[in-house]
């Protein structure tokens, strides 16, 4: 079983264009579609869609929209009541897969939201194996609760608490990270690059970032998933650092791919894969992921079914 937090979910909106983004002009749409959204209900779709178990606990309003489109999915959800509605995201893609996005801020928690949020996923979490932090922070919390939901879990829980990933940016990372010791992170190469202070030698990524992942796994946090885009992604454990490519696929949309990537991971996980295999499922599905128009969860059938070398990477 695998626990979502999506802290501040949104309602994607994506529009795909015929011809490029031409700023300040009114251009006509190809197609459109709608889907809930938020980071860690998208790795909820993907799990559950892959036939694992899921559970995705968020803020929501009764009488929220957004609770329409998200029920139609199907996920097993477990919402706590909020005043506010879920944000709109919107997510505009032309031919040749450039992706404008336009965020737009998430209705505040007060004090007693938050609480009872944290004590959501906490109850949640009995018997998970795994529980995933994922997205931006809502207005109303500070940088540090992550922080405060996975003391509260692993307080609550001791040796059965669920191992944690987190996938956000800035500042909260950095607190998940430096106070809390996550089994996993999952930054692309700029969060990492900000997460540690340090520049990226883009003549050597893949070595560039083992360098920096380095510096956290073990003693931060247990292993470091980094995506890099159509690049591939490296894996750096305490068994040492892998990468591998993506396969040359045609862009549809990147929203999601990341969060597909992570939840390609866990299921490797769970199912007692290696290291390495766990890199190349989770490229599998955030490659699957991008080949998808919207924010769609991909299913086994849509994964690149081709080989993947995996390289060790050495200091």
């Amino acid at each position: 079983m695998i626990v979502t937090l999506t802290a501040n979910p949104s309602l994607d909106r994506a529009v795909t264009l015929s011809a490029s983004l031409r700023p300040g002009e009114v251009q006509s749409a190809a197609s459109s579609r709608e889907d809930a959204g938020g980071k860690g209900i998208n790795v909820a779709r993907v799990v559950t869609a892959a036939g694992g178990g899921a559970l995705a606990v968020l803020p929501l309003a009764d009488d929220d929209p957004f609770g329409v489109v998200l029920r139609s999915t199907a996920l097993p959800i477990r919402p706590v009541a909020i005043h506010g509605h879920a944000r709109a995201n919107l997510t505009i893609t032309d031919p040749a897969g450039v992706t404008t996005k336009l965020n737009l801020p998430g209705v505040a928690l007060d004090a007693a939201d938050a609480r009872v949020l944290v004590e959501a996923v906490v109850d949640a979490c009995a018997g998970a194996d795994w529980l995933v932090l994922a997205g931006s922070l809502p207005p109303g919390v500070g940088d540090d609760f992550y922080v405060t939901v996975i003391r509260a879990v692993r307080g609550r829980w001791g040796d059965a608490a669920p191992k944690v990933a987190v996938d956000t940016s800035g500042e909260a990372l950095r607190a998940a990270v430096f106070e809390a010791s996550p089994e996993l992170i999952k930054p692309n190469e700029d969060e990492l690059a900000e997460l540690t202070g340090a520049m990226l030698d883009t003549d050597d990524l893949p070595a560039a970032v083992l360098t920096l992942a380095e510096g956290l796994v073990p003693d931060r946090v247990g292993a470091a998933l980094v995506t890099l885009g159509a690049r591939g992604s490296v894996l750096v454990t305490p068994e040492g650092g892998f990468v591998a490519a993506a396969p040359r696929i045609r862009v549809q949309s990147t929203v999601g791919a990341g969060d597909s990537a992570l939840a390609g991971y866990l299921l490797a996980e769970l199912a007692g894969a290696t290291p390495p295999e766990r890199l190349v499922h989770a490229i599998r599905y955030g490659s699957a992921a991008a080949a998808l128009p919207g924010t769609q969860a991909p299913r086994p059938a849509d994964l690149f079914s081709g080989d993947l070398p995996v390289a060790a990477l050495h200091p």
